[in-house]
């Protein structure tokens, strides 16, 4: 289906770049999070959830073409109704109608994940569906999906990847591939990335975990790839609560968990630049610098 556009290391002094040029060309800025409102708080005008959401409010309207992407658990704890209407709107609902999201694990403890679908629209798809941000091929995947709905889910990508064919493309899903944090997703979406690596798509957003993760680029088996691998960031930042590191995954080039915040991608015709903006910036030690960069498409 495809849409019509409408802890182990700081991040401070962190930054990479693919390429010495500079990028060209029109672009287009998306903000990005997921794991996001957390229903328990006693008042969601002063919840994470609310903190990034007027970080993102005012962004957007200081950029009328800018959209947002959400990673899933858009509501804690079980995706429902009642969360939507009173934890998501007032916070992150603001901007609904600039939103493009995939679903989480808690959108799923609602019988099929039936209030997310309800509340998005037509904007949900299928769970997976495409659309056209600038120059760039944007793709939604259902992380939730297994058998014989997976197997739809990615015979629907190859078809999409075949029709739209695009000189950049991301990807985003709620379960990341990789992460060294407690939450590591199904082992299923190695398949999509597989065919987006064959595809030669450039990055993967994912949540899941609460905290900011970026890996170098791989391909579907862990192994650095630089010249063709998809870079993937974690982005579980959009307010719910932190949860820690526990590990090292291998290729992991930035870990943070101590702030609330949300993803910059600025989408350029053949290159993208990124940059982690916390909700709290007088949270942020003096002299700090959060992670950014700069890639190229393949």
């Amino acid at each position: 289906m495809t849409l019509p556009l409408a802890a182990l290391a700081p991040v401070a002094g962190h930054a990479a770049s693919a390429s010495a040029s500079a990028p060209s060309g029109p672009v287009h800025t998306v903000y990005t999070a997921g794991d996001i409102a957390r229903c328990v708080h006693p008042d969601p005008r002063w919840s994470g959830a609310a903190a990034t959401g007027r970080l993102v409010e005012g962004l957007l309207a200081a950029d009328p073409d800018a959209s947002v992407l959400t990673l899933g658990d858009h509501t804690y704890p079980r995706g429902a109704a009642r969360e939507f209407a009173d934890c998501y709107a007032p916070t992150w609902g603001r901007f609904r109608e600039r939103t493009w999201p995939t679903p989480g694990n808690h959108e799923y403890q609602t019988r099929d994940a039936a209030p997310y679908f309800a509340y998005f629209g037509a904007r949900a798809g299928r769970g997976y569906y495409s659309v056209r941000l600038g120059s760039w091929l944007v793709i939604s995947l259902d992380s939730n999906l297994a058998g014989a709905r997976h197997a739809a889910q990615l015979d629907w990508l190859r078809a999409e990847l075949a029709r739209a064919p695009s000189p950049c493309t991301l990807a985003f899903w709620h379960h990341p591939l990789y992460t060294s944090g407690g939450h590591l997703g199904p082992g299923r979406m190695r398949d999509a990335w597989s065919i987006l690596y064959g595809a030669g798509a450039e990055l993967v957003l994912s949540g899941h975990d609460h905290d900011y993760e970026r890996f170098a680029p791989q391909d579907a088996d862990g192994r650095l790839d630089r010249a063709r691998g998809l870079r993937q960031f974690v982005v579980g930042t959009g307010g719910a609560y932190a949860t820690p590191f526990l590990q090292f995954t291998p290729n992991s080039e930035v870990r943070e968990a101590s702030f609330d915040g949300v993803l910059r991608l600025r989408l350029f015709e053949g290159a993208y630049e990124w940059q982690f903006l916390p909700a709290a910036p007088e949270k942020v030690p003096a002299g700090a610098v959060m992670d950014r960069g700069r890639g190229e498409c393949h």
